[in-house]
């Protein structure tokens, strides 16, 4: 499948004891070997035996770095990405549901850059074997020599003792409403089990099927309960989420209060495109910013409604807030936006009289709205004496407030676009100045530092093979602690300090990051807005 004009699907053939599944095991041993070749290379591969179409999904988005929850984002992230892709799908015959994963293998087909190799039984997929493809029959006269295959099965099958049953015993059925029972179990076979079930199982099942792309990691039970209990709406049996903490016993995070999508009780406040924690007048509060145009402020400490910001922000992109309360946003075009909320305290008396606009603060935001008008924004940070911006071409530019007015300090840190920016005013030194620490992400899957009134460090603080898609930083009683948030869904959690990291996977996409007064974390997804207590 290395010619560009080949057919894009390979199809590999033959009834059973033919060979099919070693023969795949070899494609997908040699493809995936460090030092492989592009036009050799195996980039995923899901044995189909009990798969659906989800945990097909679920799988390959793990495998390929992507954050998937639906086979429908799988293909939208796929399409974005046009470097070459193969992927391996043997025994699809033995699929759990078989023609929802023909339609996914159809749909992905449908994608130029993707090559597809799937392994089934002779006349078992009539949909795919009508398709252009290259098939390969093991059982066409070229590749059978019955004889050595017969003696090489001989030798390699273990004979069984008089101890041994000759029959494997089903897997015992899990009970779906026992979430002790669902965190302990196979994942995928609880996965298929609660996709075949009609029943709610008091708002398990979807749970499950919403953080299930995280839940399919290999990992202990008690991490396993504390993502199920961060996924669990609030119309699930209120003995749950009880039960589900005493399983997370042990886990090295702990949920403190969690928004999924539908809540009421407090109400979901939306996606969490962008997030930050309040200041001034807005302390104790969270700025999340959603898909609709509107900035929500709701409680840190229970995520109960605030209020919102009083104009609507077209798609904001990143939000920060002042020292003083002021919210500051980079609309859907990189441009500043400003608010004050409508509760913020305003100047009375001589103050108000004297009051011309012209205040330090105001000299700052209009620099850089300026510098904006020229470099629109993908990224936007914020301390008390600083502000700071990335743009596309992956340069981040920090103004803060000197004697000779605001200007900018600019350094090209980043291949492609900077996508997340997060600043922390350290305690003053000994001479008496503040120091701030300027940390950036970008798309180059690269987190880099900045130390005010020095060249950025030449070492990336973290690297991954995946974009950062969110960044928080602050002083909390543990030390210095920096979130950072990748495309593949993992968020980390590191005290600077100690060089300690807790992980976290709420199942999809992290869109957004914040750390409260309080030193917790709090994530925020398309479909969750979550806060963890470090244990």
């Amino acid at each position: 499948m290395t010619d560009p004009k080949a057919p894009r699907l390979c199809l590999v053939t033959g009834s059973e004891g033919t060979g099919k599944s070693l023969l795949l095991a070899w494609l997908i041993r040699h493809g995936t070997r460090p030092g492989t070749s592009v036009e050799r290379r195996v980039h995923g591969f899901v044995p189909q035996a009990g798969q659906t179409a989800l945990t097909t999904a679920w799988m390959l988005a793990q495998q390929l770095s992507i954050a998937a929850r639906t086979p429908g984002e799988l293909l939208a992230a796929l399409a974005g990405d046009k470097r070459r892709i193969v992927i391996v799908l043997p025994d699809l015959h033995d699929a759990s549901a078989r023609d929802e994963v023909t339609e996914l293998a159809h749909r992905l087909l449908d994608l130029e850059h993707v090559r597809l190799i799937i392994e089934s039984r002779s006349g078992s997929s009539p949909q795919l074997e009508a398709l252009p493809s290259a098939v390969m029959d093991l059982d066409a006269p070229q590749w059978t020599d019955a004889t050595r295959h017969s003696e090489w099965v001989s030798s390699q099958a273990p004979q069984p003792t008089a101890d041994e049953p000759q029959q494997t015993r089903a897997a015992d059925p899990v009970d779906l409403n026992d979430p002790a029972a669902v965190c302990a179990a196979e994942p995928w076979l609880t996965t298929a089990r609660y996709e075949q079930s009609g029943g709610s199982h008091g708002g398990l099942r979807a749970a499950w099927l919403r953080a299930g792309a995280s839940l399919i990691q290999d990992q202990a039970r008690a991490d396993r309960a504390v993502t199920l209990r961060a996924a669990l709406g609030d119309d699930a049996d209120p003995r749950l989420a009880e039960q589900l903490a005493h399983l997370a016993t042990g886990a090295a995070w702990r949920v403190s209060w969690s928004r999924v999508r539908g809540d009421i009780t407090p109400p979901w406040p939306g996606p969490a495109r962008a997030m930050a924690p309040g200041n001034g007048h807005l302390s104790g509060t969270l700025l999340v910013a959603d898909h609709q145009d509107t900035v929500h402020l709701i409680g840190d400490a229970d995520a109960a409604p605030a209020g919102r910001l009083p104009q609507p922000v077209s798609l904001p992109r990143d939000v920060a807030v002042r020292p003083d309360g002021t919210a500051i946003l980079l609309d859907a075009h990189g441009q500043l936006v400003v608010q004050r909320s409508v509760t913020a305290p305003k100047p009375t008396g001589i103050a108000a009289l004297l009051d011309n606009g012209s205040t330090p603060e105001q000299e700052l935001l209009d620099v850089v709205s300026r510098h904006l008008n020229a470099f629109p924004g993908t990224a936007l940070a914020s301390h008390s004496t600083m502000i700071a911006v990335g743009d596309a071409g992956g340069t981040v530019h920090g103004f803060s407030t000197e004697e000779e007015g605001p200007r900018p300090h600019s350094f090209l840190l980043h291949q492609g676009a900077v996508t997340a920016l997060a600043v922390v005013e350290l305690p003053q030194s000994e001479a008496g100045s503040a120091v701030s620490l300027l940390y950036s992400g970008g798309a180059d899957g690269r987190v880099r530092v900045w130390r005010g009134g020095a060249d950025p460090l030449p070492a990336a603080v973290a690297e991954r093979s995946v974009p950062v898609t969110a960044l928080a930083v602050a002083r909390t009683g543990t030390g210095l602690v920096l979130a950072i948030g990748w495309a593949d869904g993992l968020v980390e959690h590191r005290i600077l300090e100690s060089a300690q990291v807790r992980t976290f996977r709420p199942g999809a996409s992290v869109a957004s990051l914040a750390l409260t007064s309080g030193g917790q974390l709090v994530v925020g997804t398309n479909e969750t807005l979550v806060c963890l207590q470090a244990t």
